[in-house]
């Protein structure tokens, strides 16, 4: 199996907060593919972070699997699906759609402000809504998770969220480009 040392991937965003999860993370999922052989492996883009260790992975791996990146689904509201969201109560979860609301602006917003302007937009947004707690938005890019100084320094960007409502931990991207 391959840990995330192997990988060449920096422990950034969510691997700096939880130490040691994407190496779980890339071993099991080594080991799944090693055992089931798969042709295809589907992942959903709400773990973004996850698609870009598992995409370094089967690199790695010098694997034929071809890795399927899948849409967020999104309810109505445009809060990204996810189990976590049944720990959210009633107050929490009319609030929660305030972080996709959020990344959306700041796509409009790259086209006249700086990397650095822009995150700090996105956290003090959240932040002055009083009910979240940013842990991190960083804007990366997409296949080495490495933070970006420029719009023009990656070609795939995305921007990475996680933040804390009401005891309950969060995530959701955004593609720039």
């Amino acid at each position: 199996s391959i840990t995330l040392e192997e990988t060449h991937l920096s422990p950034v965003l969510c691997g700096a907060m939880r130490p040691g999860h994407f190496n779980g993370v890339a071993q099991i999922v080594s080991k799944l593919f090693m055992y089931v052989e798969p042709d295809r492996a589907y992942f959903g883009e709400k773990d973004f972070q996850q698609i870009a260790i598992i995409r370094n992975l089967l690199q790695q791996m010098q694997s034929t699997i071809e890795l399927v990146p899948c849409p967020i689904v999104r309810a109505d509201d445009g809060l990204a699906m996810s189990s976590r969201n049944m720990r959210l109560d009633a107050k929490s979860r009319a609030i929660a759609p305030m972080i996709y609301t959020t990344l959306r602006e700041t796509v409009q917003l790259k086209d006249y402000l700086t990397v650095e302007e822009v995150k700090a937009f996105a956290v003090e947004k959240l932040a002055l809504a009083k009910v979240f707690e940013p842990e991190y938005f960083e804007i990366v890019n997409d296949t080495t998770l490495q933070p970006v100084a420029s719009w023009d320094d990656a070609a795939g960007i995305v921007g990475c969220i996680t933040v804390w409502l009401n005891g309950v931990r969060l995530i959701d991207m955004i593609r720039f480009k």
